[in-house]
């Protein structure tokens, strides 16, 4: 006998069935009965979970994010040499992107595409994104000072020249993206402009 499913089992069904009806049809093409018949669920079981289909974007967006973020703090040693550290970081962070599929749309497409509260909601997790290459870049400065130091608005930009190089990989709703590791050449090389090490 199948155990019941959980609130955040169902929660997690919903968003994973909004990011499949994104993938193929386009946030705004993409209705509640997509999603339900996806996740098969009823619409009152949606809306027991969910205002509308931007709240569970958002839902879907945060919780993509948070573990992206998570990943980056985790991804290799504090004291690797600076080259090694941004491949690791890059590697992680587009690793993670490429098992994200198809959410990665939903992250890297459809977020700004969507109302008002979304909007403001990715700005947010852009700034939050920012702030962690901050962070990591002063944890590593703290056992080699001669790598430079990133401000917030120079992570912001940085942050937000990764953003246009994924959105070359993400396809048109239906088609499949490319992968993102494809990136890592470049990512590392934005990375490294940025945020070097002086001799």
């Amino acid at each position: 006998m199948t155990a019941p499913r959980t609130a955040a089992d169902i929660r997690a069904s919903l968003e994973l069935a909004l990011a499949n009806a994104v993938a193929e049809k386009g946030y705004a093409a993409t209705t509640i009965a997509d999603i339900v018949a996806n996740a098969r669920v009823s619409k009152r079981t949606f809306y027991e979970h969910f205002a509308d289909k931007e709240e569970c974007l958002m839902a879907l967006y945060g919780d993509a994010c948070t573990r992206i973020m998570a990943t980056l703090r985790s991804a290799g040693a504090v004291d690797q040499p600076w080259p090694d550290r941004v491949r690791a970081l890059t590697d992680a962070y587009l690793g993670t992107l490429d098992a994200l599929l198809p959410v990665n749309r939903a992250v890297v497409v459809e977020m700004q595409a969507a109302g008002v509260r979304a909007y403001r909601m990715r700005q947010r997790m852009q700034r939050e994104f920012a702030q962690t290459l901050v962070d990591l870049v002063d944890t590593a400065r703290t056992t080699n000072p001669r790598i430079a130091p990133l401000t917030p608005p120079m992570a912001l930009a940085l942050v937000g020249g990764i953003n246009e190089l994924m959105l070359d990989v993400v396809g048109p709703s239906g088609e499949p993206g490319g992968s993102f590791a494809g990136l890592r050449d470049s990512v590392v090389a934005l990375f490294t402009a940025v945020v070097p090490e002086h001799p």
